[in-house]
């Protein structure tokens, strides 16, 4: 079996920093522990990060959230926390422009993983957008999200997101 963990968007901006939420700092210790889990057992660790440069707010996405974030380079952009502390330098890191990442879909379609979980922010945005673009890489694993370790800055589009996914075959426990 090959598994792997992929780990959504937890940086700084997302935590404490533009477009910080109650509840996102919670996580960081379960992320923390969950990636530990997974580098002990020998499986894979993935991070995305949500990437943007100067001209974001000329974006398609900054003109409908016109609150500047994850500017690379800034500490914004930076993973948050422990979680920080567990990236090694061997992790794979995908940079994504948008909420999903093409790159990581092409990655886990080359690599064929049994069984790939998300953890992570935003669940109702780019952690829902990255667990469709996995079922989709690769719909014969198993793709499953832990709710305990995924937030968002709203409790009902969080909800929502995780009933949407199950709607979807990916296991949220």
């Amino acid at each position: 079996m090959k598994k792997c963990l992929i780990v959504v968007d937890y940086q700084n901006d997302f935590v404490t920093g533009s477009l910080g939420f109650r509840g996102a700092e919670e996580l960081d210790r379960r992320i923390a522990e969950k990636i530990e889990k997974y580098r002990n057992d020998g499986w894979e660790i993935i991070f995305t990060l949500d990437t943007h440069g100067s001209d974001y707010l000329q974006t398609s996405e900054g003109r409908n959230l016109p609150v500047e974030h994850c500017i690379k380079g800034t500490e914004g952009h930076c993973l948050y926390g422990k979680t920080a502390e567990m990236q090694m330098q061997g992790d794979r890191c995908f940079c994504k422009p948008c909420f999903g990442s093409a790159e990581l879909f092409d990655y886990l379609r080359e690599e064929k993983f049994d069984s790939i979980e998300l953890c992570g922010v935003v669940t109702n945005i780019c952690v829902i957008s990255n667990a469709v673009l996995a079922k989709t890489a690769l719909p014969e694993a198993e793709i499953s999200v832990d709710s305990s370790c995924v937030a968002s800055n709203d409790d009902k589009l969080n909800q929502a997101a995780l009933y949407v996914m199950q709607s979807l075959q990916i296991r949220v426990f």
